[in-house]
């Protein structure tokens, strides 16, 4: 039986990857300040644990066959674009120590997320861009600290890599959705956030956005993305890949996509002075689909199918 740790094993990816692993048999071991908030950890032993603090993180990151790195301090725009000193300091932290340790105990095979963030404010400015390459991260020029704080991990774990001879896949991650989210509170990002707003909203009713609506992302469905990372990270390929949907939509398409799964008429109001992040983001998966045969299966109608129902489910436990 192979063993891992899932640090972050309390949060959104991790808790699903968890579980994910312990479908294909693993003894798996999560890490984490906090218990999954929607439902029982599947791990076979979970650890209350900050690894910001160096002595934590060196007793319980142990041996093991593999280790994924899901711990960080993170939200969507409008939490990150409002935190930035803590949320640097406390994702590096986490980071610098669990390679350290992982170093030390010689964990030989680790799994690195990374995130579209990373990507310059000059190609995401226009809607008609194309999806993003790998090769597109340099010249450096992310639109948050976030951004900037993955970019340095991402070479700090080139540097273990290189020095150590540790293999550590690095995925940038593209907007990961799924239920079992936050979603609400502040930290919660556009999926679930515009999927809570329409579950509250009555039958017809009128909804706020961030920005115009016109900005574009893509999604990919929770399940997709940890095929995808377990493909990568029983790979040989060490260099950073897209984990992404290549399949771009407004927020103004999504918010109607999700009012027709809700059987609701939903008309939009936009609030022109939040917080929005770049002007488009997507996915190219042409590198990921040619080293691993990888793309997501699951469509963004059946995804947000479920995800809008596990919310709405949410919301009514609150009425």
């Amino acid at each position: 039986m192979k063993s891992a740790i899932v640090t972050g094993a309390g949060g959104f990816i991790g808790s699903h990857f968890t579980r994910y692993l312990h479908t294909k048999g693993y003894h798996v071991i999560g890490i984490d300040t906090k218990y999954p908030e929607f439902s029982p950890t599947r791990a076979d032993k979970f650890v209350l644990a900050d690894l910001t603090d160096t002595h934590l993180a060196f007793t319980y990151i142990h041996h093991v066959d593999e280790l994924y790195m899901f711990a960080a301090d993170m939200g969507g725009v409008e939490y990150i674009e409002s935190t930035h000193a803590d949320l640097m300091k406390t994702n590096a932290l986490i980071n610098i120590n669990t390679l350290e340790a992982a170093r030390k105990v010689s964990i030989p095979t680790m799994f690195f997320p990374s995130t579209a963030c990373v990507y310059p404010q000059s190609k995401q400015k226009s809607t008609h861009l194309k999806g993003l390459k790998e090769t597109d991260v340099y010249p450096a020029d992310p639109d948050s600290s976030y951004g900037w704080e993955k970019l340095f991990a991402e070479q700090l774990c080139q540097a273990y890599i290189k020095d150590c001879g540790i293999k550590i896949h690095i995925a940038r991650l593209h907007n990961i959705y799924g239920p079992e989210g936050t979603y609400e509170g502040g930290r919660e990002k556009s999926p679930a956030a515009l999927c809570r707003k329409v579950a509250l909203a009555d039958p017809v009713d009128t909804i706020e956005i961030f920005g115009d609506g016109k900005q574009i992302r893509s999604y990919c469905y929770v399940d997709d993305c940890c095929e995808g990372i377990f493909r990568l990270t029983h790979s040989k390929h060490l260099g950073p890949v897209n984990i992404g949907s290549s399949r771009p939509i407004s927020i103004n398409d999504l918010v109607l996509l999700i009012s027709k799964i809700a059987k609701k008429k939903i008309t939009i109001s936009h609030s022109l002075n939040a917080p929005v992040g770049v002007r488009a983001r997507s996915s190219d998966n042409g590198l990921i689909k040619k080293l691993l045969g990888w793309e997501p299966r699951i469509p963004l109608e059946v995804g947000f199918k479920k995800t809008y129902q596990w919310v709405e489910q949410q919301v009514q436990k609150k009425k």
